[in-house]
């Protein structure tokens, strides 16, 4: 295929990425995708999210469709940080940062993606799918944006996420379920010195628990750590209190389940026997998901790579996404690979090839 404008595309995403928006500061992106989308033709609607998750909104777009079928597509509009004032390269067709910043291919590589394929399907004057449209914000560090949008607004069954990594043809149809630990342990304060016998060390109980937990890979499926830890006020204290935040994914939600009790359990026996207080607040952050790969939906979104000459290439993944909170929304939702490599770090980079290819499956899928 050869209909992508790619000149027109890497201008956009370079724009794009050139607007900050680290998570809860998506007010500008936001603003300028619901005007550009308007522009195109879509109807918009600006969903409001709670201020403490964003200063700007969730967008819901569509633009109807003269072919049979609807989808949705999905990307979030914020950034890891460092994600501010990005100065894009292109080296033999690769855009990455200068190398102080992250690229922010993670996601507006997808925005990109998309809002180039209707830009080529309106050139053409191509019929085409009803596109449902869910810009999110507040995605890096907990999928807010997904979680408070409104689902009112969506009429399609089935939603493509653009926001993996991997060959242009991954389609993600396994994704774990995740429950987040967060653990104050209250120990007694004495001094160091004078009379530490008479002291209860939180840190002590922390660590006899910690030594007895099961962590970091647990099996295929699972996974567990513990990725916070403050307390302490000075070295002639006992420490009389610590925080700790921990987490624990799995693929199997029994698995999950199992896993989450054998850390709260350890926790708690182990205050119990050193005479320590402790309270566990146990949330669920997102559940797992997995469609089965003969599903029709699935076999859709192969037939259009496969139309385009790429081999689709079904997998599972270990991280969480917008897809999760989606299909637990009742929406039968994977996440696609729009070619992002080393996201969250200021190596980050994509290929242009990479960029045009998900473009034009995009393109092939909502007019076939």
């Amino acid at each position: 295929m050869t209909i992508i404008n790619e000149e027109r595309l890497i201008q956009h995403f370079i724009e794009l990425i050139k607007i900050n928006s680290e998570s809860r500061n998506e007010k500008v992106i936001a603003e300028t995708l619901a005007e550009q989308l308007g522009q195109m033709g879509f109807e918009v609607a600006k969903l409001p999210v709670p201020e403490e998750i964003s200063n700007g909104f969730n967008i819901y777009a569509k633009l109807p469709g003269e072919l049979e079928g609807s989808i949705l597509m999905s990307c979030h509009m914020d950034t890891v940080t460092p994600g501010n004032d990005i100065e894009p390269v292109i080296n033999d067709g690769i855009i990455s940062s200068k190398g102080n910043t992250i690229l922010g291919g993670d996601d507006k590589s997808g925005i990109a993606a998309i809002m180039e394929a209707v830009r080529c399907i309106k050139a053409q004057n191509q019929p085409h799918k009803t596109l449902e449209l869910a810009f999110t914000v507040h995605e890096e560090g907990g999928l807010h944006g997904s979680q408070h949008f409104d689902m009112s607004f969506v009429k399609s069954q089935n939603a493509i996420v653009l926001d993996s990594g991997g060959d242009i043809g991954t389609i993600i149809t396994v994704a774990p379920g995740q429950q987040n630990l967060k653990i104050n342990i209250t120990g007694k304060p004495a001094h160091a010195g004078l009379a530490p016998e008479e002291g209860i060390n939180a840190l002590t109980v922390a660590a006899d628990a910690i030594s007895q937990m099961n962590l970091s890979r647990i099996d295929s499926e699972t996974t567990a750590n513990i990725g916070v830890v403050k307390g302490g006020q000075a070295t002639n204290i006992v420490m009389p209190a610590l925080y700790l935040e921990a987490e624990a994914r799995s693929l199997d939600d029994d698995k999950l389940a199992a896993q989450v009790e054998h850390m709260v359990s350890t926790f708690e026996t182990v205050a119990a026997k050193h005479g320590a207080e402790i309270d566990i607040k146990s949330t669920r952050a997102y559940n797992a998901y997995r469609i089965d790969d003969a599903d029709p939906f699935i076999e859709n979104v192969k037939a259009a790579f496969i139309a385009n000459g790429v081999e689709p290439q079904t997998k599972s993944t270990g991280g969480g996404s917008d897809a999760n909170i989606f299909n637990g929304k009742g929406l039968k939702t994977v996440n696609i690979s729009t070619g992002m490599a080393k996201v969250h770090t200021t190596e980050e980079f994509i290929k242009i090839a990479d960029m045009v290819g998900v473009t034009e499956f995009l393109y092939t899928y909502l007019t076939k």
